[in-house]
């Protein structure tokens, strides 16, 4: 029989005693007690719900560009004698203001000519009148029967006279009209873009003297998509709308082949207010939408307008001039939208969805029309209440029907939105 040594006894009585003191403390042990936590109530921010008019404001960027920019040509040859102080890049100059001479010398001497010709016509002209009138005359004195015919009266000679006279009327107001080209005079109020003569340089016709741009008015083209167009009135036009109709009397200077006298003012559309930073500085211009472009971005799909900024040079108040090739922000004034809401951004979440609480203090989320939104603003059209109130606390894991407290006493009446 084996017997088991003393030195493995210890260790087996201690495992023992050990497995029995922890039954006995499992079976001894207090029962623990079940608590349920109170319901979590969240705190959210109100503002109560007020209809009102707003007017829908649109937003562009272009660029400035002249209304009218030409290349100055040359008509006449002949080398350039005097330059106007203000013909440089930048220069301003008024309209018939002259830019450039040429040596009109030449050109005089042509025009003493023509008058000296235009003088020996007339004389000849004159003469045969008294050729003419001798051989009336002749005729009565002979006593012939019947009416002399023409050719008896010289009326084919005195004819050609007055042809003669006519050519050389014609070929002196062609020398003075060149004499006149002589001096480059400015077709319209403007600014000189960049110049291509100086004095001392000979040109001929056709060649190239200066780029200018008008100055009484700018113009900026201003992209819209088309959820903008429909909320501002443009100016459209239509084919015919401003011109009578078929077969009926036409105006004078306003015929189907002839151009008015003056362009048409152009209709005037909704306000617009554009800005641009210049040295570190924002300053506006006002103007108007003029006209609508005929045709459609086939990349962008947007429309363009064209907004006009009347005297974009002249100095007030110390603004800087609105230069051609000016990048700038554009604001254009839309339709008044009537009885609709105006919500901070953040109250509406994906979905145009919407938290509101109600008569008993709970949640409920509800969708809305959005009609447009602005810079952290939202209107809304169809969805909203007068005097409900609209939740502006974050709520991402909102359930309707939680119930909720106000941030502020009074259950949210007197709540403005931050």
């Amino acid at each position: 029989m084996k017997v088991i040594k003393p030195k493995f006894i210890a260790p087996v009585l201690v495992l023992a005693i050990s497995a029995i003191a922890g039954g006995l403390l499992i079976i001894t042990a207090p029962e623990a007690e079940r608590r349920v936590p109170p319901p979590v109530i969240p705190t959210v921010e109100v503002m109560p719900l007020r209809a009102q008019d707003h007017m829908v404001t649109l937003a562009s960027r272009g660029t400035v560009s002249p209304r009218t920019k030409s290349t100055l040509i040359a008509e006449v040859a002949g080398r350039v004698t005097g330059v106007s102080p203000d013909f440089r890049p930048g220069g301003f100059f008024e309209a018939g203001d002259v830019l450039l001479t040429l040596d009109a010398r030449d050109y005089e001497n042509t025009v003493t000519m023509m008058r000296s010709e235009l003088a020996q016509t007339r004389l000849a002209l004159e003469e045969e009148r008294a050729r003419v009138e001798q051989a009336r005359v002749d005729w009565k004195r002979f006593g012939e029967s019947g009416s002399p015919s023409g050719l008896v009266l010289r009326k084919p000679q005195l004819a050609s006279k007055q042809a003669a006279v006519n050519a050389a009327m014609a070929k002196l107001r062609q020398a003075e009209l060149e004499l006149e080209r002589t001096r480059v005079t400015a077709p319209y109020a403007g600014r000189i873009l960049e110049k291509s003569v100086d004095i001392g340089q000979y040109v001929t016709p056709g060649a190239l003297l200066a780029s200018l741009y008008a100055i009484d008015y700018v113009e900026v083209r201003l992209p819209l998509a088309d959820e903008q167009i429909a909320f501002v009135d443009l100016p459209e036009t239509y084919r015919g709308a401003s011109r009578p109709e078929r077969g009926g009397a036409v105006p004078p200077g306003e015929g189907r082949g002839d151009m008015p006298e003056s362009p048409p003012e152009p209709a005037t559309g909704p306000p617009v207010t554009v800005s641009a930073r210049i040295g570190g500085k924002d300053y506006q211009w006002t103007g108007n939408v003029v006209r609508v472009e005929g045709s459609i971005d086939i990349q962008t799909r947007q429309s363009f307008v064209v907004a006009r900024i009347d005297d974009p040079y002249a100095p007030r108040g110390g603004r800087p001039p609105l230069k051609v090739g000016t990048f700038v922000k554009a604001e254009i004034q839309g339709r008044v939208l009537t009885g609709i809401f105006v919500i901070p951004m953040v109250a509406v979440h994906s979905g145009d969805r919407v938290w509101l609480v109600d008569e008993n203090e709970k949640l409920e989320q509800r969708q809305v029309e959005v009609l447009w939104r602005n810079a952290g603003q939202v209107i809304i059209g169809e969805g909203l209440d007068e005097g409900e109130l609209l939740v502006l606390t974050p709520l991402p894991y909102g359930i309707s029907g939680t119930t909720v407290r106000f941030a502020s006493e009074g259950g949210g009446e007197d709540s403005e939105p931050q």
